[in-house]
């Protein structure tokens, strides 16, 4: 059981609307193990039946950039104009690109 100062392991919850649509962020849950991470966002985020898949991530699995890094991490790909998706073209049928 992953009980820190006698606290239930915080999990991060992402939920998936549906199939073909990316995963966004829902809210976080207090769970010993995953499979209760799972049952609990599942109660939480998902009453109505309103996911198609759900991930859950321990909080401490998460790593996060550092804002003072961002003209290290950001800006060098604004001189790759090929990186814009001004460059290309959507394809007939396409729905979520």
């Amino acid at each position: 059981m992953s009980i820190v100062n006698d606290q239930l392991e915080v999990w991060e919850v992402f939920i998936q609307s549906k199939s073909g649509l990316p995963h966004i962020h829902a809210g976080s849950v207090h769970a010993s193990d995953i499979e209760m991470a799972l049952q609990n966002a599942r109660d939480i985020y998902t009453r109505r039946g309103e996911g198609t898949s759900i991930w859950v991530v321990p909080t401490t699995a998460i790593s996060a950039s550092n804002p003072l890094d961002n003209d290290m991490l950001f800006d060098p790909s604004n001189d790759k104009m090929y990186r814009l998706p001004t460059f290309y073209l959507m394809p007939e049928g396409a729905k979520h690109i």
